[in-house]
């Protein structure tokens, strides 16, 4: 299996544009592709070439509690199974500079992820997991809610687009199939 769509989680709208909840859009800006809306799938969507393979990318513009209406019409539409989609997506678990890969399991409180789950009718699918931190663990008072629909504190930022920079880098690997290599290769130590 390889990765054939490549869905970046964020909120629609120039007010979210900045926003931690935004980490998924910012990753797939960082590509040299030109997104178009498709009123379709209610989504911006674009196709590029990675690895010598075509990949599709694709950023809901519902909000993020809804985005597996995109997912799983994009998805059905050209017949890519669950195992061949890699959601990119802000995580309150890791800290700002983390990033990590994994396959299937639960939502984590997600609501996008939680949609997209309900939309494929399976967690069998990849994320990439970006980390903005969690207000606890950072000190602030925020409510989680709050924390995910605010900018990064400057000092975050570019932690944060390290971990971008990180994961763009495996991207050819994720298309090749090559799962463990792209797994050692962003989860050990920069």
């Amino acid at each position: 299996m390889t990765i054939r769509l490549i869905v970046g989680l964020g909120n629609p709208g120039p007010e979210y544009e900045q926003t931690r909840h935004n980490a998924g859009f910012w990753l797939l800006d960082q590509l040299p592709v030109s997104l178009q809306r498709d009123k379709n799938f209610n989504a911006l969507v674009g196709k590029t070439r990675i690895a010598d393979s075509e990949v599709w990318l694709l950023q809901p513009q519902t909000f993020m509690n809804r985005s597996g209406q995109a997912v799983g019409a994009l998805c059905r539409f050209y017949k890519i199974a669950p195992e061949q989609v890699l959601v990119v997506h802000d995580e309150l678990d890791l800290p700002p500079g983390a990033a990590k890969l994994k396959k299937g399991g639960s939502s984590g409180g997600h609501n996008g992820l939680k949609d997209i789950t309900a939309a494929l009718a399976t967690q069998d699918y990849w994320r990439l997991r970006l980390g903005i931190g969690h207000p606890r663990t950072l000190n602030l008072q925020h409510a989680v809610a709050d924390f995910v629909l605010h900018r990064p504190r400057k000092e975050e930022q570019p932690l944060i687009d390290e971990a971008i920079a990180a994961s763009l880098k495996i991207l050819p690997l994720l298309v090749e199939g090559k799962f463990p290599e792209a797994m050692m290769q962003l989860h050990t130590p920069r």
